[in-house]
């Protein structure tokens, strides 16, 4: 390694508390990752020197405001290897990003009797909003499903994927079992199944626990659409990024509606009022009211931070940090462990009859911040038949 671990950790003060008088273990950086003082620290510079609303004034605050979201989108498209700002769409999260899709979504590319494919290994955020879209229209919902050791069966889409499928929509990476889906490979797959069956076939792929584990080329992947949270990349809650094509994005119609997202809005008189309304051209026309500033300021931090430290030795302390956890889980009796062997990231077991919040609770005796409970993926856990896993 070319890093110091021992400095790394010191950037995050969070590690130096204690919990019952032991220190810190945070071991749940897979719900949330904690943050840098690199990250903080911008945070508080902006709201004591430079705070001000975006694209409102023309004051040098908020000129400045404005000019430093626009610089962090800049960012996000350099990280993920976008091709244009207009591709770059600022949302609340990975849960926000999907429900805009699946809003302006419904209007003109699905109906009555189409279908969509989702994965077996799906958090809620990616089940529950086409479910409710599902029941609004009328079209279907299949599973792509997965084996025993959590990968996704993607030969199946073969039998999934009709001249009536419109959309595919699956995690990168699955945030219990750690499993790695072969992203470019399955788009390729379903992309030639699609054009076999002569359905108009897009791809969402949730990139929410993906982004911090490697890099992201969403052209290379060949995707219409990827999501990811800041949270979890070390940046701020409540910020997150939905890319989108810019020929696609150009012809989504708007989610939500309010100040930001507009062009021009007029009004008559007469009864009843006829209100004539013209959008602002993307990535403002989703971008509804005031954004959240601080969140994107902290999010473009947090892209410089993992950018400095480098993917590469990320992804290699990481792999060590794995290695050495498997082997060690391994000498333990009585624990299961769920997923294959080339889980990333994530590692998720349950010890003999133990219930995982028993398992969770002991842990926090000692200051181990572990994940326990459905983890958001209640499906998942009726597959392996548990109630939870830790």
């Amino acid at each position: 390694m070319t890093f110091s671990v021992a400095s790394i950790r010191k950037d995050f003060p969070m590690l130096a508390e204690k919990i019952n008088d032991k220190p810190l273990v945070y071991l749940d950086s897979a719900a949330s990752a904690q943050k840098p003082l690199q990250v903080i620290e911008k945070e508080r510079q902006f709201l004591c020197h430079h705070y001000a609303a975006v694209h409102r004034g023309i004051h040098r605050l908020s000129s400045e405001a404005t000019a430093m979201v626009e610089n962090v989108r800049q960012q996000v498209i350099d990280f993920i290897h976008a091709a244009d700002s207009e591709e770059i769409v600022f949302v609340k999260g990975t849960t926000e990003g999907i429900n805009l899709i699946a809003n302006s979504y419904r209007h003109g590319f699905i109906k009555p009797g189409d279908n969509i494919i989702i994965s077996q290994m799906e958090h809620h955020a990616n089940i529950v909003p086409w479910h409710l879209l599902a029941g609004q229209i009328g079209f279907d919902i299949r599973i792509l499903p997965i084996d025993n050791d959590g990968k996704s069966i993607f030969e199946q889409l073969d039998r999934l994927i009709d001249s009536r499928t419109r959309l595919l929509s699956f995690t990168h990476m699955s945030n219990v079992l750690g499993t790695v889906n072969p992203a470019k490979q399955i788009i390729a797959y379903a992309c030639q199944c699609a054009e076999q069956k002569a359905a108009q076939l897009h791809i969402l792929l949730d990139g929410a626990q993906s982004i911090m584990h490697q890099m992201i080329d969403v052209q290379d992947l060949d995707c219409d659409f990827y999501i990811f949270s800041g949270h979890k990349l070390y940046g701020p809650t409540g910020i997150g990024v939905l890319y989108g094509k810019k020929a696609l994005l150009n012809v989504l119609p708007p989610w939500q509606g309010g100040e930001a997202m507009i062009d021009q809005v007029s009004m008559t008189l007469s009864e009843p009022a006829i209100i004539n309304i013209t959008y602002e051209k993307v990535p403002w026309r989703f971008e509804a009211g005031t954004p959240n500033i601080v969140g994107i300021l902290g999010l473009g931090e947090a892209l410089r931070y993992i950018n400095n430290i480098g993917y590469q030795q990320i992804s290699a302390h990481e792999t060590a940090l794995m290695q050495y956890a498997n082997q060690r889980l391994s000498t333990v009796n009585s624990l299961r462990l769920y997923g294959s062997d080339e889980r990333q990231g994530v590692i998720a077991f349950n010890l003999g009859e133990h219930h995982a919040y028993d398992i969770g609770s002991f842990l926090d005796n000692y200051a181990i911040a572990i994940w326990t409970g459905h983890h958001c993926t209640l499906p998942l856990m009726d597959f392996y038949q548990v109630p939870a896993m830790c």
